[in-house]
Formats: C-alpha cells, structure tokens, sequence
C-alpha cells in the first residue's frame, strides 16, 4: 500500500491523494451469489423521516456480503484476489475452498495472492488470517474480527488497520484489549482471526475537495454558531461569536461534545474490565 499524491493541476487536486495499490482489484467482475443491491434511505426511517443527518447522493453501490463466521472448519481455502470495498475501509479478499466454493472474507494486514488460510476449532496453525477460538490462540498476539459470543460472527476489530491484543484466559472466558485501552472479556469459544485488518493508511488519505464526500453519500454540516436562534441553540449574535452558552448543545438542545453517551447500566457493563483511556 502506498499514499499517491496527485499534480496540483486544479485547486482540488492539489491536496488529494488516494491509496495506490497493484494488488488491489477495482474493476473485477463481481460473483453474482456474492453481492447485493444497497438500496438508498437518506438518513430517513420507515416514515420518511430524517434520523440521521448530512446523508444522501453518492455512487451506486453493491454490497459485498464478507463472511465474518469462515465457519467452513478444517478446509484450506485459497486467496484468489484482493478487492476494493465501496462499503467499507479495509479491503477484502476472495478465497476459493478446496470444494469449489467462493466466499469474500476481510483482508489482513500483507496478505498475498495465492496463500492459503484456514479455520478451525481444534489444530492451531500460527499464521496470519487463519481463525480460531480464543482458547486455542498464545496470550499476546494480535486478533482482529473476534466475536462477542461464539458463532455469531465477527463484530470487534473489523476496521481498517485495526486489531485487538489477546491477553489472556480466566477461567471460560478471555481477555482483550481493545485500541481505546479498554479491557473487555468474552468467551473463551469465541473465535477470532489472527493478524491485522488490512489497508492500514486509509487514515492517511486527504479527500482533497468537498466533491469527493458527495461521492461518498455525506452531506456538509453546517455549523450552529452560524445559524439564527430559532434554528439552533448556537445561533444569532453579530459578527463571528462564540455560542454564548456555558456547554456546547445539539440541534436539540442536549449537551454535546464529551458528554457520556453510553447507557448507565447496560447489560454488556458486565463484560467490561477497565473502560478506555481518557484523553487529556
């Protein structure tokens, strides 16, 4: 993976850049059982309804469906290509298994045309992108995709770049740090794969111009400051002020920025050891 920067020969090249990829497919004909349409909704719910703001346009899309189980045990399966994924960070791969069939898994951190992975619930094999349950897996290494309870499907660590450090077992269940700091335990038949999700410098791309968001499906954000009163508790004044107010609020008058979001009591407090590091 590399950063390409672009010739500044207009204003919204000069600070663009992509990732730049030889192994990557882009335009690789897609297996028909494998993706379906993403049909649109704007932000909108069953009513019509905006929930969720700043959401609408962008490209045409198919979904990729990744199997984030690989429950297919003790079958090797074999890299066929790397693709690009409009619908998510990390890249993703497609593997052929020795009986024939295809499915798209995430793709881990310097993976190669070619190589074999495998998943399995009783011999374990160190190497990257194969899956196991936690209680087969040394204390210490990297995880990525791990589950939250056995045969669910990976939900942790699906991000790009992104893993999960395996630090234990107590008893049935297994400890994780997570990259916040945070100290979670889950089962330990939960499975998870081993490395680091893959295209770890998408943090580092600059989208370059505002069009490229459009592309996306983002909408701008207007900020509230410069609005009237009666559409936001930042508006009104003269001139560019601040917000007039002790505590940053939403459209809705709630208290934003650092203020907790997480339910008190829910029901996975329990599975949680140490919360996340707090910034300074």
């Amino acid at each position: 993976m590399a950063i390409k920067l672009y010739k500044p020969t207009t204003p919204g090249r000069r600070k663009t850049s992509v990732i730049s990829s030889p192994l990557v497919s882009k335009k690789a004909k897609l297996p028909k059982n494998l993706v379906t349409i993403r049909k649109k909704h704007s932000g909108r719910n069953n009513q019509g309804k905006i929930t969720v703001r700043h959401k609408g346009g962008g490209e045409k899309r198919y979904i990729r469906i990744v199997d984030f189980k690989m429950d297919k045990y003790d079958i090797p399966a074999k890299i066929e290509r790397i693709e690009y994924d409009p619908n998510r960070n990390a890249n993703i791969a497609l593997v052929c298994y020795r009986d024939g069939e295809r499915r798209y898994v995430l793709a881990h951190e310097g993976i190669k045309i070619g190589e074999h992975i495998v998943s399995s619930k009783t011999k374990l094999t160190i190497s990257e992108g194969n899956r196991f349950p936690l209680s087969l897996i040394p204390t210490g290494i990297s995880v990525y995709n791990v589950e939250l309870k056995p045969g669910t499907g990976g939900k942790l660590a699906r991000s790009a770049g992104s893993s999960l450090t395996f630090i234990g077992i107590d008893g049935d269940r297994a400890q994780l740090k997570l990259p916040s700091g945070e100290m979670r335990i889950v089962s330990k038949d939960c499975c998870a794969t081993i490395g680091t999700v893959s295209n770890s410098e998408y943090r580092n791309i600059r989208w370059g111009k505002a069009g490229r968001m459009r592309h996306r499906g983002i909408k701008p954000a207007v900020r509230g400051k410069v609005m009237n009163p009666c559409d936001h508790p930042h508006g009104g004044g003269e001139g560019k002020h601040p917000i007039g107010m002790k505590h940053p609020k939403t459209l809705w008058g709630k208290p934003a920025l650092g203020v907790k979001t997480r339910k008190n009591n829910k029901y996975s407090d329990k599975f949680i050891i140490a919360r996340r590091k707090k910034r300074r």
